[in-house]
């Protein structure tokens, strides 16, 4: 059975974490993936260095024997190790710098405006719309959010 979940796994559509990117959203990617298949805490264990690289991999194989009792340990050294390789927060002060452009259209500008939006953990809904009111260039879209409350 054990040997079916690992080759379950190594089917799966998902990139090796190779260093260059987030470690908790490889965590998270990994974990909703092969949880679909197993629960299973040393299944694991002993499937995620199949999702591992180069040097990630050397990582994981220097691990002291018998160091690691279960998946969350484990996750959390990893992320540890890597954790230079967190994205930085951004925070609602990012919106500040985002204004449109006088060429630029509505859909546009809304669109870059709401990719930055997102990137930001627990937005304020007021402080987000405060800071739309102020980017938008003037206009009959700017005028109607300012008049009326949109929340």
């Amino acid at each position: 059975m054990q040997s079916s979940l690992l080759d379950h796994w190594k089917s799966l559509p998902l990139d090796k974490y190779d260093e260059t990117t987030d470690p908790d959203e490889h965590v998270d990617i990994f974990l909703t993936q092969v949880t679909l298949s197993t629960t299973d805490d040393a299944a694991l264990c002993r499937i995620f260095p199949t999702s591992l690289r180069v040097r990630a991999l050397s990582w994981f194989t220097r691990l002291p024997a018998k160091s690691i009792d279960s998946f969350n340990p484990l996750a959390s050294q990893f992320t540890i190790q890597f954790a230079t390789n967190q994205p930085h927060q951004l925070t609602s002060l990012a919106l500040v710098s985002i204004r449109q452009e006088k060429k630029e259209s509505l859909r546009t500008f809304m669109s870059r405006f709401n990719k930055a939006a997102l990137e930001i953990r627990d937005l304020n809904l007021v402080v987000a719309l405060h800071h739309l009111t102020t980017a938008l260039k003037s206009g009959p879209f700017a005028n109607s959010i300012c008049k009326k409350n949109p929340i």
